[in-house]
Parts: structure tokens; C-alpha cells; sequence
């Protein structure tokens, strides 16, 4: 069953940010985007020229006509607009019984102000529903700090990109000594507007399709790494991220096929062949004997001429967890000519072989997925 997500943020009209990365976010990863639309704004991504607040009871309104008919399995929250709609949206949802992500939108990433004084103090209420909180570094300190919102039982997924450091850590903090990090190298770029909604969006919807919080969050890590990589660069400031470039196959919960290695006698008279056949090459390495295609819906297919595939093929399974799968197969008996490495190339790669003797190569690509050294 897909997804239900329910949004409650406001709307963007530069389309990076609010509602509008919600949507793309949910949507790209296979949940169903529903909306609240607390605020209307009128943004670029250079500033915030305006905002209307959307009065309390048509916020409620919205809700309650999704909840009615279609129903809900996870809901974010991001610009909430005022307190009074702070309150009434923790009023409804406060028996609803599912998981709520909750982004403390307090300011935009041009520096705009998009929370006032009185509605941060009423995020206490949101904060004590939420399944977790996702503050970057200023707005955990403007909530208090971390030490005193954990006394309040609040769990926190603690957004390190402000720390200006060149690798970030996000930190998900669920007291009682609960916690798990990650760090990453710094992607230097400038079209940031949308990331902490990305995140957020991305999180609830791992949430409503049933991942553990972990896995949600390592999940939406990812994908806005991605985002990040596939920017498209539009505007004068902090742009859009590529929210429409991000291929979902490897931030699935289970084995994807990705693409098949075929054998080839002839380098250029295959290369022609298969770009005849209206396939995009997007490798070209006639030394090492090896060409890549890409298909109009993203696979992949490529051809090597260097004799390790004479007489068979070599099929390419990705899995966002690669090192657990291995570790499964290998507990069920599955022998592996090669366990989980790390390749020059910058995928992590496990090989085995099926009962006929083909090669089978599981790996994981990571952020080098769309941005392999070697792509054309």
C-alpha cells in the first residue's frame, strides 16, 4: 500500500522549499503527499517578500479532510504560521496515533524570519507529539539546547550544517544514552534552499512505508545528499535542490536491478550499435574495453570488451544496505567469490555466482551513483 503522508508547512512560490519540496519529496520516494498549507509566501531564492498567515480554521479545515477520507500513516510538520495554529494542529493530532516529524521552521535559508516569537514558544506543544524533531544547529539553541529539550523526553534528529565544519554530523538523540550519528564531507554549493524540509519530508515518509527511525533517517540522508549533487542551479541565491534527478532504486528497502554487462567483440562496432538502438552513452573507456548506456528510464547497460565476460553477462543488484544483505546470504549458505569492498571507482561491491556460473555483482554506489568520475 502506498504511503499517506500528510504535510502541514507553507508554500514556497519559488517551489525549493515548504510544501512544494515536500511534495517532490514524498512523491520521488514512492509515498502519497497530502497538504496543509499553513502560510502562503511569496519567495525567491535570494528572500522572503512576503508571507500570509492561512487562518487557523482553514489550516483544520484541510486536515480533517484528508484524515476523513483518505486517511494518514506518517505527518510532517514545517511552518506552522502562527501559535493559534500551533495549538489546533497539536489538538488534532495528539490522538491521532501515528508518527509525526515535526521541522521547527523558524528561518528561511536567504535569513528571512518565517516564526515569531510567540509561535516558537508554542512548538513545545508539537515537539512533545512528535515521533522527533528535526532542528539545525540555531534552532536547537532557540528551543533551549539540547541537554534541557532531552530532559523533556523530546527526541531530537540534530542537523549539523551550520556547524561549518567540512564534514557535517547529524546526530538522532532519543535519550536515555539512545543515539546514532553520521558524518559526511561537506558538498560545497549553494543551492541549499529546501534541505531541512527534504529532510523532514523524507524521514516521515520512510516512517509511514515502516522503517525503523534509524533507517528513515539514513534514508533521507541520502536522498538529500543527492538532491544536493543534482542541483540544477537556478536563481541569483541559495537555488532549488534536484529533487527530480534523485533516482529512487538505491534508497529502496530491498535489492534493486540496476543494470547488466555484456560481452564484446568488437569495441566500436557495439558502441555504435547500442546508441543506434537509442540508448545514451555515458561512459567512454575504449582503453580499458568498457562502455555505459543509460536508458530513458534511468538503467543502465553497459558492454566490455576485455574478455571478462566472454560467453555470459554480469547482472548488477544495488542494495542501500549492502554489508546486512551480504550478511544474511551468507548466514543462509550463499557462497561469494568476492565479500562487500570498497572499489577505486567508489562503489562498495560483493560478488558471487548463480547455479549457471554467472557473475552476480551486489553493491552499493552511494552519492557516486550519478556522479561517477568517468561520466560523460
Amino acid at each position: 500500500m502506498t504511503a499517506r503522508i500528510l504535510i502541514i508547512a507553507g508554500s514556497d512560490s519559488g517551489g525549493g522549499a515548504g510544501i512544494q519540496a515536500d511534495i517532490k519529496t514524498v512523491t520521488m520516494l514512492g509515498g502519497h503527499a497530502m497538504t496543509a498549507i499553513t502560510a502562503i509566501t511569496a519567495q525567491n531564492t535570494v528572500g522572503v517578500q512576503a508571507v500570509h498567515p492561512v487562518p487557523t480554521e482553514m489550516v483544520v479545515a484541510q486536515m480533517d479532510s484528508v484524515l476523513s477520507d483518505i486517511g494518514v500513516d506518517a505527518v510532517k510538520i514545517g511552518m506552522i504560521g502562527s501559535p493559534e495554529t500551533c495549538h489546533a494542529v497539536a489538538d488534532r493530532l495528539q490522538d491521532l496515533g501515528v508518527r509525526i516529524v515535526f521541522d521547527p521552521v523558524m528561518v528561511a535559508t536567504s535569513g528571512s524570519s518565517l516564526a515569531d516569537v510567540e509561535t516558537v514558544r508554542a512548538f513545545d506543544r508539537l515537539m512533545k507529539i512528535a515521533t522527533v524533531t528535526t532542528p539545525n544547529l540555531p534552532e536547537l539553541e532557540a528551543l533551549g539546547g539540547r541537554e534541557a529539550l532531552l530532559r523533556m523526553n523530546i527526541p531530537l534528529l540534530i542537523k549539523g550544517g551550520h556547524s561549518g565544519e567540512d564534514y557535517i554530523t547529524d546526530r538522532l538523540d532519543l535519550g536515555f544514552n539512545q543515539s546514532a550519528s553520521w558524518s559526511s564531507k561537506r558538498i560545497e554549493t549553494i543551492s541549499t534552499h529546501g534541505t531541512g524540509c527534504t529532510l523532514a519530508s523524507a524521514v516521515a515518509t520512510g516512517l509511514g512505508q515502516g522503517m525503523t527511525l534509524q533507517q528513515a533517517v539514513e534514508r533521507a540522508r541520502q536522498f538529500v545528499r543527492l538532491a544536493l549533487l543534482n542541483a540544477p542551479g537556478l536563481g541569483e541565491g541559495h537555488g532549488p535542490m534536484g529533487h527530480q534527478h534523485v533516482r529512487a532504486e538505491p534508497i529502496l528497502p530491498g535489492p534493486t536491478l540496476n543494470q547488466v554487462t555484456v560481452g564484446a567483440s568488437d569495441y566500436a562496432a557495439s558502441v555504435a550499435f547500442y546508441k543506434q538502438l537509442g540508448l545514451t552513452q555515458i561512459v567512454d573507456s575504449p582503453d580499458n574495453g568498457y562502455a555505459r548506456f543509460e536508458a530513458a528510464n534511468g538503467a543502465t547497460f553497459s558492454i566490455h570488451s576485455d574478455g571478462s565476460v566472454a560467453g555470459g553477462a554480469v547482472v548488477y543488484f544495488e542494495h542501500w544496505r549492502l554489508g546486512e544483505w551480504c550478511d544474511q546470504l551468507v548466514k543462509a549458505g550463499v557462497e561469494f567469490d568476492q565479500l562487500p569492498r570498497g572499489e577505486d571507482w567508489g562503489w562498495t561491491e560483493a560478488r558471487l555466482r548463480d547455479p549457471h556460473g554467472n557473475l552476480i555483482c551486489l553493491y552499493n554506489a552511494g552519492e557516486m551513483r550519478r556522479y561517477p568520475p568517468w561520466r560523460l
